[in-house]
């Protein structure tokens, strides 16, 4: 952007005033979304896509692999020392003097070396980028190689204190952005949910676009360098409310499933040798009790059958598979059957895996490594403890319908083992 054209390092631009705007754009970008992309985008994935294009790259200077180049140049006989009344110039005239060109590599944000951080040390130098160098001039006045070296170490160190004070700032700036994106993404939403909520209150039907594009791409940049991530592309044509079943009761059914697997292990020679559905019904035993509404095994829904399944007026919010671990192609082929069974955004689900087989860290080491090849795959929420691992999904054939899949494993290994 500024090749071949010096500039004053770290004093053209207002850095705070780069990163409020920086910040302004992404608001304008999640209002300027229309209500349907709110209301169905994958709000991980459209956060995600929000920080990584509106972050700051920062700004990486190598001052170890500093090189000095050479030329010939003209000089003013006023810029000389002194306005040269010390080296027998003219005035107006101008003197061939060796000039001294130091090259410093840098990689990331060229920008930022314009921009005066909040933070700043009252001096400045004229710079330049050449191939990827920031570079400065020094000329040789006096033939004197001590003048040389000092004056290249004073503007290195105004580089390297001034670099510290933007790179804090934009380090700052990007640490918040997340923050900043779920508050003004939550804000749009929630108006227009309320929004939705009154023009449904009036009983009349809401007539809707058709000329509203459902996807968008992101600004093409010449400035930018760095691949960013595609926004997620949203499909569908309306928003409906679908019952959820909130993050505290899930985390309490995947506890109580867990207190019953405890049972499992504790007891194995009672356990081992039993079927799933067997297994299965011990699980509803004390999930049926503990819950309103109804815990019903077996139950079909969809395209297939589930082992546990809790409905809410007429709605399925938590389904989980049992099954014993029978190799990798059979436990992915588990989680394609748990998503078939699924329909709403926001799902809880969860797979309970017996393992029968005597190294039980080798099939959670398996578990953990495996689960990211499946194609509806989202992303890692992290863990409980060793065997209650969180995992994003989404249901088939829609990305932006996340679902919230918890694998539990026990280990009931025979008593022979």
């Amino acid at each position: 952007m500024y090749y071949g054209n010096t500039f004053r390092l770290f004093y053209e631009i207002d850095l705070s005033m780069v990163l409020e705007e920086r910040l302004q754009k992404m608001k304008d970008d999640i209002i300027g979304r229309s209500e349907s992309y709110v209301l169905n985008v994958n709000e991980t994935e459209f956060l995600s896509y929000l920080v990584d294009n509106y972050s700051i790259d920062s700004l990486e200077v190598y001052f170890d692999d500093i090189s000095v180049s050479k030329f010939e140049k003209s000089i003013p006989a006023e810029m000389f020392p002194g306005k040269g009344t010390l080296y027998n110039v003219v005035s107006g005239k101008s003197y061939k003097k060796l000039v001294l060109r130091y090259h410093i590599p840098f990689s990331g944000n060229a920008q930022l070396l314009k921009c005066k951080p909040s933070h700043w040390v009252m001096r400045t130098e004229d710079v330049l980028i050449d191939d990827n160098c920031v570079c400065f001039d020094i000329i040789n006045f006096s033939n004197n190689p001590e003048k040389i070296q000092k004056r290249a170490e004073e503007i290195i160190s105004l580089l390297k204190s001034q670099l510290k004070n933007v790179r804090n700032q934009v380090d700052e700036f990007n640490s918040t952005l997340q923050n900043r994106a779920i508050e003004f993404f939550q804000n749009r939403k929630q108006h227009l949910l309320k929004t939705n909520d009154l023009l449904s209150s009036l009983g009349i039907p809401i007539k809707k676009s058709t000329n509203v594009s459902e996807t968008f791409s992101i600004p093409s940049s010449k400035t930018q360098k760095k691949l960013k991530i595609s926004p997620p592309q949203v499909t569908e044509k309306g928003f409906k409310p679908e019952p959820t079943l909130d993050s505290c009761t899930y985390h309490d059914i995947l506890k109580y499933i867990q207190d019953v697997g405890r049972q499992f292990e504790r007891m194995p020679s009672t356990y081992y040798g039993k079927h799933e559905e067997s297994l299965r019904d011990h699980i509803l035993l004390v999930l049926e009790p503990n819950f309103e509404g109804s815990a019903t095994g077996e139950t079909f829904n969809k395209r297939g059958k589930t082992d546990i399944l809790l409905r809410h007026e007429g709605s399925n919010v938590f389904i989980a598979e049992c099954k014993f671990w029978k190799g990798e192609k059979v436990y992915l082929k588990t989680i394609d059957q748990l998503l078939s069974y699924l329909t709403w955004r926001d799902s809880k689900a969860a797979i309970v895996l017996f393992v029968e087989n005597k190294d039980f860290s080798s099939i959670i080491k398996k578990v953990i490594n495996i689960t990211p090849n499946h194609p509806n795959y989202l992303g890692f929420s992290g863990k409980v403890d060793e065997t209650w691992l969180s995992y994003r999904f989404h249901i088939n054939d829609d990305p932006n319908r996340e679902v919230k899949l918890t694998v539990l494993l026990f280990h009931i290994p025979s008593i022979e083992n």
